[in-house]
């Protein structure tokens, strides 16, 4: 059995997973203090993950000790408690036992100030109106702006994780049950050896430009009047660069050239990493991909200030602020970009 120290190697001492904004920087004088990053929704995660300190991990016996909490989900939604303005997504080990949560099945997330975090899903049903407890989906938590940052950050890392362990139970090289180890960031298979590891599928969301206007589009699902940055899964043997430039041709019919990373977010649906770039538009006529969008436009940074300020005379809007691509359109309409 291992039980890390309250502490000491894990915990008060370790920088962490602060974000630059916290840590600042002092070798790059040029950069920016704060990393675009760490503005988006789910980017605040501040736990240690101790990566380099996982084998033989038990997140089950971590899970006894006094000071550890969880961030338990009901399905796909996080289980909170408290009032609806003021939410507590992180709970003691009493309150995951009643609510029979699995906690041999537990994911270590890491530690906060030498605590440990874990994840686990919960066993009863959360529909009861006289419960202390209720749900909510993680898109709509990160839009109202309920919870702290880190609660934010640390609630999407322990989505992606859950969500994998309960899609991959069994292995994928000969079809037995694979079991978790390395504090639930591995499942090994018992009868054939392989290995599997929690997976990130990178996506790239970019912002192509052309002087002072810029290409949005319009997914059917959207909210009425609004558009947003052009999307998609960077595929096999592919850069992000060339991800990017497929992605607006398939899209919106535009060649484009110099392409600029700019920030990524965490989006834990069920775990992909959202990789915000601008592309140097080098033609200019669209051409609509009417399976993917209801509409695509080029917009001016006149247009994206009264997008962004909700005062459009088409009644058009831009992603809330939780979102990487409202950070795109902000920095670009705000003259950050060229």
């Amino acid at each position: 059995m291992v039980l890390l120290p309250r502490g000491g190697a894990w915990g008060a001492g370790r920088v962490g997973q602060a974000g630059m904004g916290e840590m600042g920087r002092t070798s790059f004088p040029n950069f920016p203090a704060i990393d675009a990053s760490d503005r988006t929704g789910f980017a605040g995660n501040r736990l240690d993950r101790i990566a380099e300190a996982r084998t033989g991990l038990s997140a089950a016996d971590i899970g006894r000790r006094a000071d550890a909490r969880f961030y338990l989900f009901s399905d796909d939604h996080a289980v909170l408690a408290g009032a609806a303005e003021a939410p507590v997504a992180l709970h003691d080990r009493d309150t995951a036992l009643a609510l029979q949560a699995d906690l041999d099945g537990a994911v270590l997330l890491g530690f906060d100030a030498g605590a440990p975090r874990l994840a686990a899903r919960v066993g009863v049903a959360m529909d009861d109106e006289a419960s202390s407890f209720w749900v909510s989906d993680l898109r709509s938590l990160a839009v109202e702006g309920r919870l702290a940052q880190h609660d934010l950050g640390a609630i999407a890392q322990a989505r992606s994780l859950v969500s994998w362990h309960q899609r991959h139970g069994f292995c994928a090289n000969c079809g037995q049950p694979t079991r978790p180890t390395q504090g639930g960031y591995r499942r090994d298979c018992p009868a054939c050896g392989t290995q599997h590891f929690p997976r990130t599928d990178p996506v790239v969301i970019m912002l192509a430009i052309d002087g002072d206007r810029c290409v949005l589009g319009r997914q059917y699902r959207f909210a009425p009047g609004m558009f947003s940055c052009l999307a998609g899964f960077v595929e096999p043997g592919e850069t992000l660069e060339d991800a990017v430039r497929r992605e607006l041709y398939e899209e919106a019919g535009i060649r484009t050239g110099a392409v600029a990373y700019h920030a990524s977010q965490p989006w834990p649906f069920p775990s992909s990493l959202m990789i915000g770039c601008f592309a140097e538009a080098t033609s200019f006529e669209l051409v609509r991909e009417v399976d993917e969008l209801e509409d695509v436009r080029w917009f001016d940074r006149a247009e994206l200030g009264a997008m962004l300020a909700r005062t459009h005379p088409e009644g058009l809007t831009v992603p809330p602020a939780m979102a990487i691509a409202h950070h795109l359109i902000k920095a670009y309409a705000d003259g950050g970009v060229v």
